[in-house]
């Protein structure tokens, strides 16, 4: 019997999980499958596992990956939907925001994504210290420990794009790309949005925003446990800065604790493997059977995502749970500024009432 374990994007749309449950059981015709986003299988991983230690049941995973970088709290392996913040700002972005400042500046990059990409990831890092280097680069942009010259790929010859070292012979027909600041300034965007007009806070202040959103007595156990996935999580400094920023934002009695994994591309992946061999996890699927007797109403009841059920649409609202409601966009705000970001608009809930 086949089936099939497929993650979805965070927020996804209920049009697109129809398409979901349509393809894999019309088109590829699997007998059973499981639904589910990246960060709900960490907790099946080995990022928070520690040696005589009983799994952790509060966690929070940074997923930072091609198109956005989001914080996804989890309790008990279950995400909490209303703490769920977003950034706009993932390895694309980056990727783009250095094919302009390269093409501005020496070679017209701009059709080059591939290979920009891989000098952003074989030169870009996460300072430590952002003013003290943009300093150092202008002091002497030629000479300096910042410098670097990534010899572009010659496709006559099968040759790969690498970085130059001291001892390499440059031949006449070599192109070389200077990487100056551009090597720190590209990773900044993540803890500084607003560089690039982007009205939002960074990476750490939007971490302490979704922990603020959680029950107060358990804000520590999150604290404690903040894992890191996704590509963009692999620019060295990436760890260190992050936990450096975020020890303002925690309260003075939490322990801020940072966990990494040396393969966060497939961190995600490995996960789903073990949760796939587990033999609990035929009772998380939804089979064929039950997906031609309900269609995708089987999906909704079997997998749990963003969207509220039908039981809990008929319950009354508390008044205490309005202060944690999550808003209709799930872009983190930048604190004590003014929002100038672009938000849905309900119709029905902007007109007013006419005597």
């Amino acid at each position: 019997m086949s089936s099939l374990l497929i993650t979805e994007p965070y927020f996804n749309l209920p049009n697109l999980q129809e398409v979901y449950d349509q393809f894999v059981f019309e088109e590829y015709e699997f007998q059973s499958y499981h639904r589910c986003t990246p960060a709900s299988l960490i907790s099946y991983g080995s990022l928070f596992k520690q040696p005589d230690l009983p799994p952790a049941e509060c966690v929070v995973v940074i997923d930072s990956g091609f198109s956005y970088t989001h914080v996804v709290p989890i309790l008990n392996g279950n995400i909490i939907w209303s703490a769920v913040k977003r950034l706009d700002v993932g390895g694309k972005l980056l990727t783009n925001q250095l094919k302009e400042l390269v093409s501005f500046r020496q070679w017209n990059m701009m059709d080059e994504t591939y290979i920009m990409n891989d000098v952003k990831e074989s030169c870009c890092y996460v300072s430590q210290n952002f003013k003290s280097d943009l300093e150092t680069c202008r002091f002497n942009p030629q000479i300096n420990p910042i410098v670097q010259q990534y010899v572009l790929p010659d496709l006559t010859s099968n040759r790969k794009g690498h970085i130059r070292k001291s001892d390499d012979l440059v031949a006449e027909a070599d192109q070389i790309l200077v990487m100056n600041n551009e090597r720190f300034s590209v990773p900044e965007l993540l803890f500084r949005p607003d560089d690039v007009g982007l009205e939002q806070a960074g990476l750490p202040a939007t971490i302490a925003l979704s922990i603020s959103l959680l029950p107060s007595d358990l804000q520590g156990l999150f604290w404690a446990n903040i894992g890191l996935v996704g590509g963009c999580t692999k620019f060295p400094g990436f760890r260190s800065r992050l936990m450096s920023e975020l020890l303002s934002f925690a309260p003075i009695d939490c322990e801020v604790v940072i966990y990494e994994c040396n393969e966060p591309i497939t961190e995600a992946y490995r996960a789903a493997v073990t949760f796939a061999g587990m033999p609990g996890f035929t009772k998380q699927v939804v089979t064929r059977a039950e997906y031609a007797e309900s269609g995708s109403n089987a999906s909704r009841r079997k997998f749990h995502d963003w969207k509220p059920r039908e039981s809990e649409k008929e319950k009354p609202r508390e008044p205490t749970k309005v202060k944690g409601k999550q808003r209709e966009d799930d872009r983190s705000q930048a604190p004590n500024r003014a929002s100038k970001t672009r938000t849905k608009v309900n119709p029905s809930a902007s007109t007013t009432r006419r005597r």
